[in-house]
């Protein structure tokens, strides 16, 4: 197949793509990093528009065919994270199928999958408590967790608005991960992604913040499975790589820097977490197992 695209640049011009050779069309899942990609929701041309959202405004046939391509070629699937939406339209309702589906196809393939949890259901037109953004955490997490998913514990809006000291997060996160069956994730999404969550973790100081993150790891740390990054910043990344205790992992959500992130160094590496991996899957699990034939 081959595609002409015009790029508007200085000197214009006809840009020919042609179809990628080479990638795996299909893989086993790499045995040294774990890679999930964050997928999007396909909207239905027929009925979708920027002004509605619900069930019928999504093609369900193709969001899941997305997914299923991402597990045949041997990467992981994150489902409903802000890549999905999340906070952008997708309502907890919609949310709510989507994961049950994905959930549902992931076990029939033993598929990994984790999950993206929020607080989006509370209502986004008043302030909420400490303790109705906990309730809120806590059932989305036994909704994944009933259908046999890991949750992923997604920065909330609300708890960013609510909280004043980085003790209100450690109330809030600490009641959440003693409601939880199993290990989940944790989510550190910076404020290049989403400027409603400066200050998380009770500091705009990111040094302070890393330590309210790594006070919360070490003290609980058979609940939480890893943590993803997504700061832009590599250093403090690799930094916080090296802290966390030995049986949590660190998830890079770094779009700039992934590829060093996850090659690592002599003292280890970043796993990926990555809605990137999403739109260059076949590339992805290329590289995580170490070939492109």
């Amino acid at each position: 197949m081959t595609i002409s695209v015009t790029i508007p640049g200085p000197r214009g011009g006809l840009h020919v793509l042609h179809e990628g050779h080479g990638y795996p069309t299909s893989s086993v899942r790499s045995t040294s990093r774990e890679a999930y990609a964050a997928a999007h929701v396909v909207a239905n041309p027929l009925t979708a528009s920027m002004a509605d959202s619900g069930p019928d405004t999504i093609d369900w046939d193709a969001t899941l065919r997305i997914r299923e391509r991402i597990w045949d070629l041997g990467l992981g699937v994150a489902e409903a994270m802000d890549t999905a939406q999340r906070g952008m339209g997708l309502p907890w309702s919609d949310a709510q199928q989507l994961i049950d589906q994905t959930l549902t196809a992931g076990r029939a393939r033993d598929a990994a999958t984790v999950v993206g949890v929020s607080t989006d259901q509370l209502p986004d037109d008043r302030p909420a408590s400490l303790k109705e953004i906990t309730e809120a955490y806590i059932e989305q997490v036994e909704f994944v967790e009933q259908r046999g998913g890991t949750a992923v514990l997604m920065a909330s809006r609300w708890l960013a608005a609510t909280a004043r000291t980085a003790d209100d997060y450690l109330e809030v996160y600490r009641a959440v991960l003693a409601a939880a069956r199993g290990p989940v994730l944790l989510h550190w999404l910076g404020v290049a992604f989403d400027a409603r969550l400066a200050g998380y973790w009770g500091s705009t100081d990111l040094d302070e913040a890393t330590h309210t993150v790594l006070e919360l790891i070490k003290s609980d740390a058979a609940k939480i499975a890893g943590i993803k990054i997504s700061l832009l910043d590599a250093a403090r990344e690799v930094d916080l790589r090296r802290q966390l205790p030995a049986e949590v992992k660190l998830y890079t959500g770094d779009d700039f820097n992934y590829v060093d992130l996850i090659a690592g160094d002599e003292l280890g590496h970043s796993h990926a977490l990555l809605g990137a991996f999403a739109t260059i899957t076949p590339i992805a699990a290329a590289a995580s197992r170490g070939s492109t034939s």
